[in-house]
Parts: structure tokens; sequence; C-alpha cells
């Protein structure tokens, strides 16, 4: 009877294995631009927003990659959400070449720090688009301008660009979380696969249209939301590439941070929707648990099944690496038992902390229940 539970849940698990691999592998083809994107002789004015706090390590190397675009009708915003660093410093120190400091306020009551920073950002901009990225974020001289020409090429109003991973051979790349994993593999039109690291919308449309950021103040993924509303109409997904390049650096605690602030929304915020992502976190690992068994119990062929099964989820995982990251991609396939595993340890802390009212972001507590995705435009 064991036997034959164990082996269910090793088809279980090597099904959805493949399923993930057949969803990465459809996100992949549909989220790419076509080589030769053609260009728009349209350059409306775009604002770069960037939302900082603490964040002194990567500062100047994110402003830097900003100035050198080769799209001139740009300005350039940094919002310094009360730093106790340099980041202020080192924002002033751009001052020269452009870039505006907007000083940061007090919070206001049931904002997440960061939305609110988004909300200022937009009010202070003046482009007809507005870019919201990440200090850690870093885009190619050409970024800028393919994606104003994507937006007008294919009429859109909201882009996002799921990221490269730009450095190697560190821990936090080899054992790194999965969260663009899961927005390539789990993407609908209700939850559209999204990325916070770099993100541009109509700024008429945000402010006007979707009243700026107020109804999404305490929402973990407001972009997700955002482009959920929006539709598949108005939205387009994007994978960095050849056409539009976008790379990302992070340490391994800050995405441990990240993951415990976005897993419990991710699965929507829900008891159900908890349960499900649970559940398939725990068939994902059980190749692992099955092949571990077998130094305690002894060697059958569960374990021979269960080492199978596990290969299959390692190649799924190599696709992703293959095509995200820049480096070492066959280190990750290695790594797949230890990072899944991570995955399902980091979404219990994510639910528990939610629960408990334990989750911070940057130093401030976040909302203890997440507002779930919208699940229509």
């Amino acid at each position: 009877m064991v036997i034959a539970a164990t082996s269910a849940l090793l088809l279980l698990s090597a099904w959805l294995a493949v399923w993930h691999g057949v969803s990465l592998y459809r996100s992949l083809g549909r989220f790419q631009l076509p080589r030769n994107l053609p260009a728009t002789d349209k350059q409306p004015t775009v604002s770069v927003c960037i939302p900082a706090r603490n964040e002194m390590h990567a500062m100047a190397q994110c402003l830097e990659r900003v100035l050198a675009s080769d799209y001139k009708k740009l300005e350039i915003l940094v919002f310094d959400d009360s730093s106790d660093d340099e980041t202020s410093r080192i924002i002033r120190s751009f001052a020269q070449a452009g870039v505006r400091f907007v000083a940061g306020t007090k919070l206001p009551e049931g904002w997440l720090g960061k939305n609110h920073a988004l909300d200022v950002l937009a009010k202070e901009a003046s482009g007809s688009y507005v870019l919201f990225m990440d200090v850690d974020t870093i885009i190619a001289p050409s970024t800028i301008r393919r994606l104003v020409d994507t937006a007008i090429m294919e009429n859109k109003t909201m882009l996002s660009v799921i990221p490269e991973r730009a450095d190697g051979w560190r821990l936090s790349v080899l054992f790194g979380h999965l969260r663009y994993f899961w927005e390539l593999t789990v993407n609908s039109a209700a939850h559209p696969a999204t990325a916070s690291a770099l993100w541009m919308i109509d700024r008429k449309t945000l402010l006007d249209n979707l009243g700026g950021m107020k109804a999404y103040q305490a929402t973990a993924a407001p972009e997700a939301a955002i482009a959920a509303r929006l539709g598949a109409g108005q939205y387009r997904s994007l994978v960095s590439g050849e056409e539009i390049e976008v790379l990302y650096e992070k340490k391994w605690r800050s995405q441990v941070e990240t993951s415990k602030r976005l897993l419990y929304p991710r699965a929507n915020g829900t008891k159900f929707g908890a349960l499900i992502a649970l559940g398939s976190l725990l068939l994902l690992n059980t190749p692992l648990f099955v092949l571990l068994s077998g130094f305690v119990l002894g060697w059958s062929l569960l374990q021979l099944i269960a080492g199978l099964t596990l290969i299959i989820g390692m190649l799924v995982y190599g696709i992703y690496s293959y095509s995200m990251w820049r480096h070492a991609w066959w280190a990750g396939v290695l790594a797949w038992p230890v990072v899944v595993l991570q995955e399902l340890v980091l979404f219990i802390n994510s639910l528990q902390g939610y629960y408990r009212h334990t989750i911070t972001w940057k130093g401030r507590p976040v909302s203890p229940y997440p507002r779930p995705l919208p699940s229509e435009g």
C-alpha cells in the first residue's frame, strides 16, 4: 500500500515537473521579441523612476547605466525613502548629470513603503511613459529605446521584463529563489507574468484611469495587479534577451526577504491558494525525500524511480537557467534539489510570517493580510 501510494506521488511529481517544463517553454517563446524589431520615429518622453532605501551598494552603478541610455528624451527621478546609509549622498552626486532627487516623506498609514515611493514618483514625473526600475536592475544603452518601440509598435499601455541573472558562481545565484521561474511557468490572463525589476506604463493611464497607486497601496506586487487589470489587450510580458536586455544582481539574504514577502501573495493570499501552492511544492520535493529515505530504509525500485523523476525536474530547471542566466547555467541543473527544497521552506516561512504578522521589508512591517491579485481585468 505504501509502495503504491509513493509510486503514485512520484508519477504526479514527474507530471508536474513536465507541466512546468511545457509552460516554461511556451512562455519563453511568447515573451521573446522577434529579432530586428522595427524602430518607430516617435520618441515620447520617458520618466525613469527609481525607488531607493539603503541602496548604497548598487546606486551609482544603476544611475550610470541609466545615464548611458541612447534614448534622449529621458528624465530620471530617484526617491530616497529615508535611507540611513550613503544612498542620499550618492543620488545627489548625480545632480549635474540630470538626476532629480526626490526626498522621502513620512510613510502614510496603510501603505507599503515601496508602493508609496512609486506613487510619489509617478506624480512627480512628467514623461508620457513612467518606467519603474529597482536599484539592482541593470539595463543596456538600447533597453529603453526598444521598450518604447515595442509599446508603440504593439500598441501596449504597459510592459514588464523578466530579467536575466547577470552574476555567476555566487551562492546567491546557484541557490537563489524561484521567483521568476514561477512567473514563467505559472501565469495566465488573470495572473500575468510580471517583474518589479523593470516595468513601464503610460503615465496618464496609471494616474487618470487607474487612480495612481492608491488602489494598490497595500498590494505586495502592485505591478502584477495592474497588469491583470489592464489585461492582455494593453499589457505585454517580456523576457530579457537580445532585443531588450535587462539584468539583475541580488544578494541571497535579500532574495530570502523578497521571497517571504511575495510567496504567500503569489498564492493569491488565500488559504485555498496556499494549500495548492504547498501541495505543489511538496510534490516537487517528493523525489528528493524518497531518494534520501534510501539511506535509512534501504534501496529499492522506488529510489530508482525517484532518481529519474528528480532528473526530470533538474532538466526543466536547466531550460530555465540556460535561458535566464548569463553564467554557470549548468550549475543550476545540479542545484535544483536544494533550490526547490529551499523554496518549500521559504513558502512555509512566508505563510507563517503573514499569519503571525512578522513579515517586514526594508525594516518596515508589511500588511498582515496582503490583498490577493484580482481574478479578472
